[in-house]
Formats: C-alpha cells, sequence, structure tokens
C-alpha cells in the first residue's frame, strides 16, 4: 500500500497543494513553519481522521477558509482509489471514496494506515494516562475499523453520563427530587458497562498481543537491552479478577458502577470505566533489580527508545495483519543521537512507503535515500 497522490484544499498553510509520490522514502525539507509537516499530517488525518498534533478539526482548516478538503490517490495490490476528507469544523465531516459519498466520515478509517514517529511521542512515555490510552484506541481502530463506533458511543454515552451525575448531585445536594435523573441515570449505566466492557476487552487483547512486539523493538532500539528489559501492563479502574470475556467485564463494570454511586453524584463524574484506566510502562534495570515505570524513571534516552519501541510494536503488529503501513517520521531523527538515528532509519527503510520531514537535508539518514521535496512558503518542490 502506498500514496500515489495528495491533493490539499485550504488544509493549514495550503491554499493548494498537488504533490505526486511514489513507493520508497519520500523526504520533505525545508525549515521550521514553512508547511512540511502539514503534508505528512493530511495524510495521517485521512488515516485515523484525527490529527498527531492537534486535539480539534478547526486548527486544520486555513485561516479565512470555511473548511478544508484531503484528497489522495492509494494504491493497493495494483488497483488505486481515491479517498478524500472534507473537513467541517462545528459540522460533520464527509468522506467519499472515489467521487462517492460515504454514509459516515468514520468508515474511512483504516482504508488507508499510517505509523506515525514524532517529537510528540515522548508524551506516550512522560504524558498523562489519556495519551496512552489514545494510542491503543488509534492502534485498535487501524486494525479494526469497526472499532471507531464503539470508540465514538463510549464517549458520547460517557458525556451524557456525566451530565445526569451533575444534575443528580446538585439535587442531592439541594435536597430536590433527584428519583427522575437517578432512574435516567440507570439507563446509561447499564450502556456504559457494556459499550465500556467491549472497548475494555479489545484493549486487553492488544496489550497482550504487542507485549512480544514490545519487548522485540525495544532490544533493536535501546543499546545493551534485552526484550524482556521493556514491559507494558494494563492497569483497569476496577478489579477484574482475572475476567477477559465482554459478558463478564460488564457485569463487573455495572457492579462497580453502583458500588461507587454516592462517590461519582459527590464529583459529578464517572469514575469506573474504560476512561480511567492506564497503560503501566515499566522498564528493568539490570539482574536482580525490580522494573520500574518509564515515567519519573527512566533517563531521557531511555524514555525516547521506549517511545519508539512503541511505534516500531505497532508498525510491525500491523504489518503482520496484512499491508505494511505507511510509515511517517515527522522530525523526530534532530530529537536523536547519531546512533538512533541510524538504528531507526535500517529498521524503516525497508517498508513500501516512508515519508520523512526535516529541517535540514542532513538530519536525513543515508538509509533513507529517496525523492526529496523542497517545501518554503507553502511551495512544495521536487528536487531534480
Amino acid at each position: 500500500m502506498h500514496v500515489s497522490h495528495l491533493s490539499l484544499h485550504d488544509f493549514r498553510s495550503y491554499a493548494v497543494a498537488e504533490v505526486p509520490l511514489e513507493p520508497g522514502v519520500t523526504a520533505f525539507i525545508g525549515r521550521n513553519g514553512q508547511g512540511k509537516t502539514n503534508l505528512v499530517e493530511a495524510i495521517d488525518y485521512l488515516s485515523r481522521l484525527s490529527s498527531h498534533r492537534v486535539a480539534s478539526d478547526a486548527p486544520l482548516v486555513r485561516a479565512g477558509a470555511d473548511q478544508a478538503v484531503v484528497r489522495a490517490a492509494v494504491v493497493r495490490d495494483g488497483r488505486t482509489a481515491v479517498l478524500e476528507i472534507e473537513l467541517n469544523p462545528g459540522k460533520a465531516n464527509r468522506a467519499r471514496i472515489n467521487k462517492s459519498p460515504l454514509p459516515r466520515a468514520r468508515e474511512l478509517v483504516g482504508l488507508v494506515r499510517t505509523v506515525v514517529f514524532s517529537p510528540e511521542d515522548l508524551t506516550l512515555v512522560k504524558g498523562d494516562p489519556s495519551d496512552r490510552r489514545r494510542f491503543l484506541d488509534d492502534l485498535l481502530v487501524l486494525r479494526a475499523p469497526r472499532l471507531a463506533g464503539v470508540r465514538s458511543d463510549y464517549d458520547r454515552i460517557l458525556r451524557q453520563r456525566n451530565s445526569l451525575l451533575k444534575t443528580a448531585g446538585a439535587a442531592r445536594r439541594g435536597s430536590s427530587s433527584q428519583e427522575g435523573a437517578l432512574s435516567t441515570l440507570g439507563v446509561w449505566d447499564d450502556h456504559l458497562a457494556r459499550t465500556g466492557a467491549e472497548l475494555l476487552a479489545e484493549r486487553l487483547a492488544l496489550v497482550d498481543v504487542l507485549r512480544p512486539y514490545l519487548g522485540k523493538a525495544y532490544e533493536t532500539v535501546a543499546r545493551g537491552a534485552t526484550r524482556d528489559d521493556a514491559e507494558i501492563e494494563y492497569r483497569p479502574s476496577c478489579d477484574l479478577d482475572g475476567a477477559t470475556s465482554q459478558e463478564a467485564l460488564a457485569a463487573i463494570l455495572l457492579a462497580e458502577v453502583e458500588r461507587r454511586r454516592g462517590d461519582e453524584l459527590d464529583r459529578g463524574i464517572s469514575l469506573v470505566g474504560p476512561h480511567r484506566d492506564e497503560l503501566l510502562l515499566t522498564l528493568g534495570h539490570g539482574p536482580g533489580e525490580g522494573a520500574l515505570p518509564v515515567k519519573g524513571y527512566a533517563s531521557h534516552g531511555e524514555s525516547w527508545s521506549f517511545a519508539l519501541a512503541l511505534r516500531l510494536a505497532s508498525y510491525d503488529l500491523l504489518r503482520a495483519d496484512g499491508d505494511d503501513p505507511i510509515l511517517i517520521l515527522d522530525d523526530v531523527f534532530a530529537e536523536l543521537d547519531s546512533e538512533r538515528r541510524a538504528q531507526l532509519a535500517d529498521l524503516v527503510a525497508g517498508a513500501e512507503q516512508v515519508l520523512v520531514t526535516a529541517a535540514v537535508a542532513a538530519d536525513v539518514p543515508a538509509a533513507l535515500a529517496g525523492a526529496r521535496y523542497l517545501v518554503k512558503g507553502g511551495e512544495v518542490t521536487r528536487e531534480q
């Protein structure tokens, strides 16, 4: 799988951009602020319908424009399909395949698959639990696009339930009747338990299958490490007692919600469910020493190695599923020492398509020689 052409209209800094692409390595070279990352961000957006840089769509639309359009010709097994997303901040986005509208934009998810390495990857290690949950869920959706609907449903249920908790909690504190809110809340408890259990079961299974890929990747990118050094463990918001089936998990979540009803009413938020879970990252630090959390204990170099290993493990897992994902290396080489640059370049050089951004050409390792574009002042020019 690879993208053979990218078209942008009013996306980020580009009024219009037309960029032909090819398999192998393509590097976009330009100083910061010239628009090179905007190009690869657009391709990644087509993959997941979200950006690796911002949380909402509004910043993706060029200043003064009402909407943006990202269109890409994607070649898979010798056949080309044109994928298109129309971004309409504040309104529903629209998606098309070969000019035919899709009923829901999220049906575009997973038709082209990307794995992005970027400076923001350190947040996987050093950031909040929400960053690690997002990492898991993005990977889940790329592997099984139907889970985009489960993820969306869970977010909607959570918003509605939190609103009801605030209403019921305020009524209780004001000594007014809360019977109506509580009876409605019971319905949303069931929704949260059922949908949350589906998401939870998928996350647990993903962590199990990702674990060996992570160990192998960390051994590759970290000097002197073994594949047993890096570990991941899923930490749920309540004791699952070894349960893994959706039915058992739903029953556990529902019982825990009922047990914590008073706390939830006091605080006006849902305290149980996948939105409260954590992905614990740990590193062994030599024989006889126990594993320690990466966050707070790992050195800067170890943190970078772990973040890179998470991305490489994702790539290897997706590759094992079938098609090679498109690899995007966004300004990542400037953050790495020369040895890690060379290691990463050697690992990814054989991918079907690799898109690299760098401020200067010297940042791109020799192993990633290929097509090169200069990006300056919104112009994208192929080097001859």
